[in-house]
């Protein structure tokens, strides 16, 4: 499933393709994509408007539009948005379509069917159910040492665990977690209240760090395919951890192992973060 800095990207990516276009026509293929709005209450509500603005809420994408309203998606597992010219033939698996009024269209496909749209109020944007509940967002300042303290110190659970947990901390999935764990020297499996806040701050340090570079290493928009990029290829060039089982440590050699936390790899390195 795509994490922060790979939904970061695509925002980047439709901010520079569609903001400030007029939809003229929408269409929701696949109910299930958006089981809050029938079909036509879908198409209605971004019919004839304009976008002003694209961004995001952890790994939710935020189209605002012109009616006071905001398109929520999010990607899932195989949820991908294309940017085409209106005669394009529509990917294998579309679920949605926008047709703007300069002949381009953008279209939702997912292979798997996990992905999820909805149309909402803007101003009950805080209240929809996959939104009101999220923690803060990694680059904000209500994400401080301090909060992130005091969330480790009321959990016992796995301190993977409780930093996968969107609750807590938004947007922070597994690859990234991996990362930011090793980087602090902080073995996966140890209970969260059991971190000392000496410790917790590397940590916050390194949660921060490896999100910007991975967000940094932004992959360019594939104007021959139309396809808007939501691969995780920004993580290898961050990674040191993450799917090298068997490898050694670039940090101290010691091979990398592979655990399983939450139905999840986790990789780490068992010098570098002993418990």
């Amino acid at each position: 499933m795509p994490e922060l800095p790979e939904v970061e990207c695509v925002v980047r990516q439709l901010r520079r393709l569609i903001a400030g276009k007029n939809i003229v026509h929408a269409r929701l293929i696949r109910p299930g994509l958006a089981p809050d709005n029938p079909p036509r209450q879908f198409a209605d509500w971004l019919r004839n408007t304009s976008i002003e603005s694209v961004g995001r809420r952890g790994k939710h994408i935020l189209i605002n539009l012109s009616n006071q309203r905001t398109l929520i998606t999010h990607l899932r597992m195989t949820g991908r948005f294309s940017y085409l010219d209106e005669s394009a033939d529509d990917p294998a698996h579309t679920h949605a379509i926008l047709l703007f009024d300069d002949g381009k269209k953008l279209v939702f496909d997912d292979q798997r069917h996990f992905g999820m749209m909805m149309v909402v109020r803007s101003k009950d944007l805080n209240e929809v159910r996959h939104l009101a509940n999220l923690g803060p967002e990694p680059f904000s300042e209500e994400f401080s040492v301090e909060y992130l303290h005091q969330v480790l110190g009321r959990s016992s659970r796995q301190i993977k665990l409780v930093l996968l947990d969107q609750t807590r901390v938004v947007g922070l999935g597994n690859i990234y977690a991996s990362e930011a764990l090793h980087r602090a020297g902080i073995n996966p499996t140890i209970p969260a209240n059991k971190i000392s806040k000496r410790r917790i701050e590397p940590l916050h340090r390194e949660i921060v760090a490896v999100l910007g570079e991975a967000i940094a290493n932004d992959a360019q928009f594939d104007s021959e395919s139309g396809d808007l990029d939501t691969s995780y290829g920004r993580y290898e060039t961050v990674s040191k951890v993450y799917d090298r089982e068997g490898q050694p440590c670039l940090n101290c050699g010691t091979q990398i192992r592979r655990i399983t936390q939450g139905a999840r790899s986790t990789y780490y390195c068992p010098r570098c973060q002993a418990r």
